[in-house]
């Protein structure tokens, strides 16, 4: 298997509509929209729970240590000037798992934000547990089950991300946190039960500015990455 099981990602991503926005528990918005937020999550890992579907977000098939060699760090000085604490953190990662890249992670986890925002929005707690910690799913839903007791929906438009960056990397154990900054653009407006537009816009685009932090236990076998905290970029 390669760094993505692209089959079984691209299926999820079928099922996922990809222009449904998370409202508030994304970060900060730009522009004259009351910036939305509910849920700060702390940056811990609540453990994988059996029985989750696990959508394929970014897969790291599992190698020793004592395969790693000099040249398997040459992607990771491609994308942190070397000496740096992100390029140190990002070779902790590689040494722990050699099939990581940033370049490919970026990627599936830019995939994976479309998809838990979509997931988010149309209220898919299925979708959402297999792509959260413990601790972010249970915020999620709380926020979920709140805005669907007030009859509240929302119409988004996921125009697209245009800057994500790894602004963090870290080993904790055999567990690789890696933090993103993301900037996306959506058309986004919240509803109330009679149809009003009570939060954002049908028409103006927003720039939206969050900081995610994804984690994966790299000696296990399962290779999926989850979210296990978010927050406003101020």
């Amino acid at each position: 298997m390669g760094s993505f099981d692209f089959v079984t990602f691209f299926f999820f991503v079928a099922a996922v509509i990809i222009f449904i926005q998370l409202r508030s528990v994304l970060g900060k918005r730009t522009g004259s929209e009351r910036p939305p937020r509910e849920q700060t999550a702390r940056r811990e890992q609540a453990g994988t729970e059996g029985g989750m579907d696990d959508p394929k977000v970014v897969t790291l098939p599992r190698r020793g240590r004592e395969n790693v060699e000099p040249d398997m760090f040459a992607a990771v000085d491609a994308y942190a000037e070397p000496g740096t604490e992100l390029n140190e953190g990002l070779r902790e990662v590689v040494t722990a798992d050699p099939s990581f890249t940033p370049q490919e992670f970026v990627g599936g986890a830019t995939m994976a934000y479309e998809m838990i925002v979509s997931a988010y929005a149309d209220g898919d707690r299925k979708a959402l547990k297999g792509l959260l910690s413990r601790e972010v799913f249970d915020g999620f839903v709380a926020a979920i089950d709140e805005r669907e007791a007030r009859g509240e929906t929302v119409r988004s438009n996921f125009v697209g991300i245009e800057k994500a960056n790894i602004i963090q990397a870290e080993m904790k154990g055999t567990e690789a946190n890696i933090t993103l900054r993301i900037i996306s653009q959506l058309i986004s407006a919240t509803l109330d039960k009679d149809d009003k537009v009570i939060e954002g816009d049908l028409v103006d685009v927003t720039d939206v500015n969050d900081v995610w932090t994804f984690s994966r236990d790299t000696r296990s076998k399962d290779p999926n990455w989850r979210l296990i905290a978010t927050e406003a970029d101020q």
